[in-house]
């Protein structure tokens, strides 16, 4: 395993080699999270509440969304497309390395990296702003919430190598990944709490993957859920996460059965 550890270390010194793309990566980041932030501030006036969401709630929510993304989100699996299409990928295949440990160990990297300027950025904006955000102090929900992170990490993991394993068969791997990306902001909560949305399709959404990923962390942590619904959408994830896994498996078998290290 140390040599999984050096990858996830190799990919954080890679990072601070590019340091204008990352420093513009979180500048982007920064913007979208004030856009959102003074939306919101302005949507729900002080001392009242907006779809049982109060001002300090809402505003914790938005401001969860950059940490919980940070350890979700953030991943290197772009580049598995670029591996199988330009030939690298016969580099893994050659070489003791298992491939699907090899690029979790770059997101891993990837993501300490993120979350370490998330939590930077985030007790800046805490001091200038001094927003009224909820603080959770119970350690059981505390825990249940990080739980829930840590599931929707390696679920998001295997949705990007399926992604990824387009390669396999179209050279067009970055328009798909874009498109998801686009889609999966809003399905996963990115923007607001998906239950502000009308019941109907709230009840549709959430029995998808994407609403895991984001939403379900967040309203655990905000303490709105039972601990029946929250033992149901555990399970709803950890379902998921194991069907994407062994899709991922199926998909990267037949796609080797069909690999010819093109550009090799």
């Amino acid at each position: 395993m140390y040599k999984y550890f050096l990858v996830a270390r190799n990919t954080w010194d890679e990072t601070l080699a590019y340091r204008l793309n990352f420093v513009m990566w979180r500048v982007r980041t920064i913007l979208q999270l004030l856009t959102m932030y003074f939306l919101w501030l302005a949507i729900i006036p002080q001392s009242s509440s907006f779809l049982s969401y109060s001002r300090d709630l809402m505003l914790t929510y938005i401001l969860g969304t950059s940490l919980i993304s940070s350890l979700v989100l953030s991943s290197r699996t772009y580049e598995v497309g670029d591996n199988i299409n330009n030939g690298t990928l016969s580099n893994f295949l050659l070489r003791p390395i298992n491939f699907f440990l090899y690029h979790f160990a770059r997101d891993a990297g990837d993501k300490a990296m993120n979350i370490f300027f998330s939590l930077g950025e985030l007790t800046i904006l805490y001091l200038l702003l001094r927003p009224p955000i909820f603080f959770q102090t119970n350690i059981e929900t505390l825990l249940l919430s990080l739980f829930a992170a840590l599931l929707a990490l390696l679920l998001y993991f295997f949705i990007n190598l399926l992604l990824g394993f387009i390669g396999f068969w179209s050279p067009e791997v970055w328009a798909p990944r874009f498109i998801f990306i686009t889609i999966l902001t809003f399905f996963a909560g990115g923007l607001f709490p998906l239950d502000i949305l009308p019941k109907p399709i709230f009840s549709i959404i959430e029995l998808l993957p994407f609403t895991y990923l984001l939403y379900f962390p967040l309203k655990i942590y905000l303490g709105q859920l039972m601990l029946s619904e929250i033992f149901k959408g555990l399970m709803i994830s950890g379902f998921w996460t194991v069907i994407f896994y062994f899709i991922a498996r199926l998909v990267w078998q037949k796609g080797l059965r069909i690999y010819t290290a093109y550009g090799r």
